[in-house]
């Protein structure tokens, strides 16, 4: 083990060695406003006798207030235990006038703190500090200073590496200059494009200079490769080669045999070897006792940067770094007679190492490489839930290199699926009465490894409401928005895993494709992308990455309503692939009205080669599309046919009430978004009047221009006009520019006989000007048209329609206006004809050229509008509605019967609106 010599614990002031070359101060006169702050940007390192000397030369113009805050108050860190600090120069130039502060006895303060020990580090770092008194705007701070590097863990031997600043940055006179003795030179890598470096003699002397900024680095895609994407640097070391780095830090693990008898690492070893019989086992039980007993803190100082504290100081401290925990667990692995060595790795650029200079600065992380029954195991012992079904994953580090006593070179660490998904999720969906009502879900998710720990470790932090929050929080990034109640968070101290648990509801998943109603089943692809961008000649050569090793199980239990009569499953049910650096796998089964889905995704961590680019971005559009999908039959039930209640059978209304229930008992006084809920749920399945009294609830908690809007909207449709007004203007008052607030209340006003004092705020608004103005424009024209002179209605929309000519909004509602009103039906039928042809989504439209042809008497052509309407979008009750006259007109009485009954349910307002048309049921 190396000793540790201590420099000087305090700041020296001395001058600055012979071989600095100082930089010029530019004539500050003659500089522009355009100058860079940063006047000075000089770096000077020389490496000679196992040291290295690093200087910096900056010189700082004050050009603004928060720059003089930044300046004032210098913090200069430095290490003691390999070198000193040593203070050339501080001075204030002022004008012609050189301020030497120095000369004036100023002193650096040496401050004793561990700046990190929030991120659970101990550098040994010391601070020298000072405020710099005196200075202004306007001025310009020099500092010159020098740090001394040795280090005796090194053997004699010396490394930097310095960032290489490129353009845009701005900079003065800037550079870096490293220098060594001609007959011991170091060796040195530049890893930045576009700067070529020589070697220049000077005397006993080389040296390579870098004029900063260099050229402006290339741009790489996000998704390439750490080694295409990292940061420009430039390195010198004085080791061989990699076998010499490993050779280098041999001696630093070495784990001599105990001979002292009462040894507790033995003895933890004896114990482990006694309840476990397999080499395996034992080295899980080792792995797990590191994790567990030996809590994380790096110790960098006496040394420690790239010295482990001894195992037996990390047992009786119980606290130790990467280093500490891998001689610990060296040390256990070996006494129980397993093969075991360190590794050397870097977390987050372990890509590039191969790329780089050997020495240690390579690396920032070092873990077990263990070989039982000739399988490589990676045990870290920094990591955490060290489990034996894990035993075999692989971390994401790239490249390591093994610690040995006769050196080693660089190993590929090749990556797999872990063992065990990070999540494991089990849904139970209760579907059973609608697909248009929100799905009842019991839900369960299993998390292990390092999330369960941070979860673990977040539970004993948390309150109940922030617990519950942070629970529902989860399955919401899950299943979607949602409500949930009966919420756990449980660690399991054997397993180390924690179990999420949550009842709740979450909008539904079923949509309309095709005219069915239809439900994605598969989640392992829901966020799968892969467009990689290699438009750039530069970039064609260039893989892609994909993710650290990762893996997610997503189980799938759903009922369905009738037990699962007349729905299908469409696309594939079954999957096992390999598609763009993931591995799927996925069975799908219907059976007995009860749809099961297991699914399972990893990422593993491999490079997606160029060639194979376009393969496997077709390979996932042809996955996703092929993912398999449920569709409901032509009959199944839907909401307005179900009432308040479950059908026979079924059991989602019910759970859907349980769940709301319980959350409201749950809510806290500031929080509406229960009742808020629950009033959205009695709303859609027809209890409106105990959605009112959940958004009266609500309102009185949390007032909010939606909360206002659709307690309007249901009290319209109750037929209280006077108390629908009162709430739109409530809603209004919150924000007096909201479209939709307006809206509403011109139209009340309108329906309450006031259809001046509803085209007054729209004359208000139009006024106003702004982007709006086009719509309140159309919004007055609809108000005339519905309540006033429809001549004058359509004068306005045809002059809406000159200025925006081919908008098919503006052509639907001239042509629903003509309809309505009985009035020019000759161009009427022209105008919802030509809106179809220009509407992506053409239903209003239809629906308008119905009311036409009924007008003209073209039974037949009405209703086959009006179908083609329902086929897609079977909730209009607009469309029912008049689906029922037509009926009637063409003496089909049983099925208008039928369909007056659905629109009723849907709207009780629908006499009402229509009876304003001339337009009444018999």
């Amino acid at each position: 083990m190396p000793s540790v010599a201590f420099a000087s614990e305090a700041p020296l002031y001395q001058p600055a060695p012979g071989w600095i070359v100082m930089a010029a101060m530019p004539d500050l006169a003659k500089l522009d406003a355009g100058a860079p702050p940063n006047l000075i940007f000089d770096v000077q390192q020389r490496i000679e006798n196992g040291r290295l000397w690093a200087y910096v030369d900056s010189a700082t113009r004050i050009t603004s207030p928060e720059l003089l805050a930044q300046a004032t108050s210098l913090a200069l860190p430095w290490v003691p235990d390999k070198g000193d600090l040593i203070i050339h120069e501080l001075s204030i130039l002022r004008g012609t006038e050189r301020i030497d502060l120095l000369a004036k006895g100023e002193k650096f303060t040496v401050l004793r703190r561990e700046q990190t020990l929030e991120q659970r580090e101990l550098t040994g770092i010391l601070t020298a500090t000072m405020a710099v008194e005196g200075l202004q705007v306007g001025d310009v701070l020099r500092l010159r200073m020098s740090t001394t590097t040795t280090d005796a863990a090194l053997g004699g031997r010396v490394q930097t590496v310095m960032p290489v600043f490129a353009a845009p940055t701005r900079l003065g006179y800037a550079k870096m200059r490293f220098s060594w003795p001609t007959a011991t030179p170091p060796k040195w890598k530049l890893l930045a494009e576009g700067v070529t470096l020589t070697p220049v003699r000077n005397g006993a002397y080389s040296e390579v200079t870098i004029p900063l900024p260099a050229p402006k680095q290339p741009e790489m895609p996000a998704d390439a490769p750490v080694r295409f994407r990292h940061p420009p640097l430039i390195e010198l070391a004085t080791f061989k080669d990699w076998a010499d780095v490993s050779r280098v830090m041999a001696p630093l693990y070495a784990t001599p045999e105990s001979t002292n008898p009462n040894d507790p690492i033995l003895a933890e070893a004896a114990a482990i070897m006694k309840a476990d019989p397999t080499p395996i086992g034992r080295a899980e039980r080792a792995l797990e006792l590191v994790q567990q007993k030996i809590r994380y803190l790096a110790v960098g100082m006496n040394g420690g940067n790239y010295v482990p504290q001894k195992p037996e100081r990390t047992w009786a401290v119980r606290y130790g770094d990467c280093k500490a925990k891998t001689l610990l667990l060296l040390t256990l692995l070996r006494a129980m007679k397993i093969e075991a060595e360190p590794v050397l790795a870097n977390i987050g650029l372990g890509d590039i190492v191969p790329d780089r200079l050997p020495s240690p600065m390579a690396f920032n992380h070092v873990l077990v490489r263990a070989t039982i029954d000739g399988q490589t195991l990676w045990l870290d012992g920094t990591g955490s839930g060290a489990r034996l079904i894990d035993i075999h994953d692989t971390p994401p580090f790239g490249y390591g290199l093994p610690v040995r006593a006769a050196g080693a070179d660089l190993l590929k660490i090749e990556t797999h699926a872990n063992a065990r998904p990070m999540v494991d999720l089990t849904v139970d969906v209760d579907e059973s009465a609608s697909v248009d009502l929100p799905s009842a879900v019991d839900a369960v998710a299993v998390v292990h490894g390092g999330y369960a720990a941070a979860l673990t470790l977040a539970k004993t932090q948390m309150g109940e409401k922030e617990e519950r929050d942070a629970v529902g929080g989860f399955f919401i990034n899950y299943l979607g928005e949602g409500q949930f109640s009966d919420t756990a968070m449980v660690p399991d101290p054997l397993t180390g895993d924690v179990t999420l648990k949550a009842h709740g509801i979450v909008n539904s998943a079923w949509t309309t494709d095709d005219r069915r109603r239809k439900r994605a089943l598969a989640r392992a692809l829901d966020n799968v992308t892969f467009a990689p961008d290699r438009s750039k000649v530069a970039w064609t050569t260039i893989p892609v990455a994909t993710g650290d090793p990762f893996g997610m199980r997503y189980r799938l239990r759903l009922r369905l309503p009738d037990r699962g009569r007349g729905f299908a499953i469409e696309g594939e049910p079954d999957m096992k692939e390999h598609v763009a650096g993931y591995e799927i796998s996925r069975t799908t089964k219907l059976d007995g009205g009860v749809v099961t889905v297991d699914e399972r995704i990893d990422t593993v961590g491999r490079e997606v080669p160029v060639a194979r680019i376009p393969i496997e971005r077709d390979a996932v559009a042809t996955a996703k599309a092929r993912a398999p999908r449920l569709v409901a039959p032509v009959a199944t039930a839907r909401k307005w046919e179900i009432g308040t209640s479950d059908p026979a059978g079924a059991t989602q209304v019910a759970a859907i009430n349980a769940v709301l229930a319980k959350a409201i008992v749950a809510t806290t006084a500031d929080d509406s978004s229960a009742y808020a809920t629950r009033g959205s749920f009695r709303a859609n399945i027809g209890d409106r009047a105990g959605a009112i009294a959940d958004w009266t609830k609500a309102i009185a908690i949390e007032p909010s221009i939606d909360l206002y809007l659709k307690r309007a909207a249901t009290l319209y449709e109750l037929g209280d006009v006077k108390a629908a007004l009162a709430d739109a203007e409530a809603a209004r008052a919150l924000d007096p520019s909201s479209e939709a607030a307006i809206g509403r209340v011109t139209m009340l006003k309108a329906e309450s006989g006031d259809l001046a004092g509803g085209l007054a705020l729209l004359d208000q608004r139009i006024a106003l000007g702004g982007e709006m103005r086009r719509t309140f424009r159309t919004a007055k024209a609809s108000l005339i048209g519905e309540y006033g002179d429809p001549a004058e209605a359509i004068t306005q929309f045809d002059a809406l329609i000159a200025d925006k000519p081919g908008s098919p909004s503006l052509m639907n509602a001239r042509c629903w206006t003509k309809g309505t009103r009985s009035v020019m039906l000759d161009t009427a039928v022209k105008d919802c004809t030509r809106a179809i042809e220009l509407s992506e989504d053409s239903s209003a439209a239809l629906d308008s050229r119905a009311m036409v042809w009924f007008r003209l008497g073209r039974f037949d052509d009405a209703l086959a509008d009006l179908d083609a309407v329902l086929a897609a979008e079977p909730g209009q009750a607009a469309s029912r509605f008049m689906r029922a006259i037509v009926l009637q007109r063409l003496h089909r009485d049983a099925e208008a019967a039928s369909e007056l009954k659905i629109a009723r349910r849907i709207a009780p307002s629908i006499d009402r609106h229509y009876a304003r048309y001339g337009i009444k049921a018999r």
